[in-house]
């Protein structure tokens, strides 16, 4: 039985759970992308690009997690077409057990772009950016 955080974040990316994503995101949850300063706020467009950057990664691997409390941060690898990736979920909780904050970090430079360009991709494919 699923039952702590991190065990149902796992089933998110792992599985690809995109119900229990939404389900877990706050309303106004507020998201924050390596690739924009500008933090994105709220459920529908966290969901968007969670959405997004799961298909976009492959191999995806988590390797070391520290939680303390309602914070994560969980280290992962990843590929993005050709180039390895290495990144960072912050992620923060509420009490009701829906994530309130979350924030990526990825490196290095070419893996980021990289992913930059596959999202903007994406985005035009959905009709969001032209």
């Amino acid at each position: 039985m699923i039952d702590t955080k991190l065990d149902k974040w796992h089933k998110v990316v792992l599985k690809k759970d995109l119900k229990l994503l939404h389900e877990l995101l706050a309303e106004d949850v507020e998201f924050h992308s390596p690739t924009v300063w500008q933090p994105k706020l709220g459920r529908d467009v966290t969901h968007y690009i969670l959405e997004m950057v799961i298909d976009i990664f492959q191999n995806f691997e988590y390797h070391r997690e520290w939680v303390d409390g309602n914070n994560m941060a969980l280290e992962f690898s990843a590929t993005v077409d050709d180039k390895k990736i290495k990144g960072i979920d912050l992620i923060t909780w509420n009490d009701e057990g829906q994530i309130i904050h979350f924030e990526v970090m990825l490196r290095p430079l070419n893996g980021l772009q990289l992913m930059l360009e596959k999202m903007t991709q994406k985005l035009q494919q959905a009709g969001f950016v032209k």
